[in-house]
C-alpha cells in the first residue's frame, strides 16, 4: 500500500483498498549533550525494509522501499546506475510532514510555472510531464534554545539646537532665519539579554538550491506527526547530508538578528551601536524531521536546474535557464520591426 496524499492514509494501488496510519507517542525534542553529539542509540533505519542508493553525478543518498525503484536522480536528474543496497541506519526522524499535494495537482502548478517563462529553452518543458517529477521527503532539522547574551555598546540619544542661516526670499533678498539641528549625544552602556527561540528550522540536504527551499516556506510544523514509516510508502526520502553541530551554527545565524534586535531594545534611546556581545545558549534541543516536496531537475549547457513544489501549499519555487538562441530571434525581430516602421514612415 502506498501513502495517499488526498486521503491521509493508506491506499491499495490495486483494488482502492485504505487504511488508516497509526501514530503513537508524540513528537519529543532530544536534547544536545555538551559535544552536540546523539548516541547510536538515537540511530535506525527509517523503515526495516529500506534500500538507499548513492547518486554518482551529486552524491545524494535516496532512501526509498520497494517496491518503490531508484529510477532518475530527483535532485540532478542523473540516471542512477548503482546498486541499492540495505539503508544504514542513521539519526531516526522524529518527524513528518505528510504529502498533502497529490502529484496531479502538483502538474498543473508546474506547468503554470513554466509558462510564465520568457526565453525558456524548449526542452525545459520536459518538467511537464508526468514523470519528471519526483516525490521526496527533504530532512531537517528544528532547533530550540534559550539564549543570554551579555553585550557591551552606546546608546545615542537625539538633542537640538538653533542654528541661523541666510536664505534668499521671493524678491531675491538676504533674510535671516532659524532652524533645528538634529545632533546625537552618545553614553556608553551595557547588560544582559534573554531570548527563547522555537523550531528553527535549518534544511540538512546540499542537493537542493538552498534560496529556493527557503522561498517555499512557510511550512506549517504545527501538524506534525510522530514519524511512521507508512508515510514515506510509495515516496523516496533523502539522507541528511549536513550535521547536527554544522545545522546548529547555521541556527545561530538565524537567531543573531533576533537577539541584536533584543539588545537594540535594551539599550534603548535614539540610536543604538552594539559593540560586544557574548551569547551563551542553554536548553538546546533538536528534531530531525522530514519534509515533503514534488521536485524536478532539468540539465542545460552543463548546469543543473531545480523546480521545486511545497507539497503541503502548492508553493513553486525554480531556476531556469534562458536560451540564447530565443533571445536572439527575438532581439532580430524587434530590429526587423523597428526597420519597417522606419521604412514605412519615410515612403510617406
Amino acid at each position: 500500500m502506498n501513502f495517499d496524499p488526498a486521503t491521509g492514509g493508506l491506499k491499495c494501488p490495486a483494488c482502492g483498498g485504505t487504511k488508516a496510519v497509526e501514530t503513537s507517542g508524540s513528537v519529543v525534542e532530544i536534547p544536545f549533550d555538551g559535544a552536540f553529539r546523539t548516541s547510536s542509540a538515537d540511530h535506525e533505519k527509517i523503515a526495516e525494509n529500506a534500500l538507499q542508493v548513492t547518486c554518482s553525478g551529486c552524491g545524494a543518498v535516496v532512501e526509498f522501499q520497494p517496491p518503490e525503484v531508484a529510477g532518475a536522480c530527483p535532485f540532478c536528474a542523473s540516471a542512477i546506475v548503482a546498486q541499492p543496497k540495505s539503508a544504514d541506519p542513521h539519526l531516526a526522524p522524529a518527524a513528518v510532514l505528510p504529502f498533502r499535494i497529490q502529484k496531479n495537482q502538483a502538474m498543473p502548478l508546474v506547468q503554470q510555472w513554466l509558462g510564465a517563462l520568457w526565453f525558456a529553452p524548449s526542452g525545459l518543458q520536459r518538467l511537464a510531464q508526468q514523470d519528471a517529477v519526483s516525490g521526496v521527503y527533504l530532512p531537517f532539522f528544528t532547533y530550540d534554545a534559550t539564549t543570554v547574551t551579555t553585550y557591551t555598546g552606546n546608546r545615542g540619544d537625539y538633542y537640538y539646537t538653533t542654528e541661523t542661516f541666510l536664505e534668499a526670499d521671493a524678491q531675491g533678498r538676504q533674510v535671516q532665519r532659524q532652524r533645528q539641528v538634529q545632533h546625537t549625544r552618545w553614553s556608553p552602556c551595557g547588560g544582559r539579554v534573554q531570548n527563547g527561540f522555537d523550531d528553527v528550522l535549518i534544511c540538512a540536504s546540499r542537493s537542493v538550491q538552498r534560496d529556493k527551499i527557503r522561498d517555499a516556506d512557510p511550512w506549517d510544523l504545527e501538524n506534525l506527526a510522530p514519524y511512521e514509516p507508512a508515510f514515506l510508502a510509495g515516496f523516496k526520502a533523502q539522507r541528511y547530508q549536513v550535521e547536527l553541530a554544522e545545522g546548529f551554527e547555521a541556527a545561530k545565524q538565524i537567531m543573531a538578528p533576533s537577539i541584536d534586535n533584543a539588545i537594540r531594545r535594551d539599550i534603548g534611546g535614539d540610536e543604538q551601536q552594539i559593540g560586544s556581545r557574548d551569547v551563551r545558549y542553554f536548553d538546546v534541543t533538536f528534531k530531525h524531521i522530514l519534509l515533503p516536496v514534488w521536485i524536478g531537475a532539468y540539465r542545460f549547457q552543463g548546469r543543473v536546474f531545480q523546480v521545486i513544489v511545497n507539497a503541503r501549499t502548492g508553493e513553486v519555487q525554480g531556476e531556469r535557464p534562458y536560451s540564447a538562441a530565443k533571445i536572439a530571434l527575438a532581439v532580430l525581430a524587434v530590429i526587423v520591426i523597428i526597420l519597417i516602421f522606419v521604412i514605412a514612415s519615410g515612403d510617406r
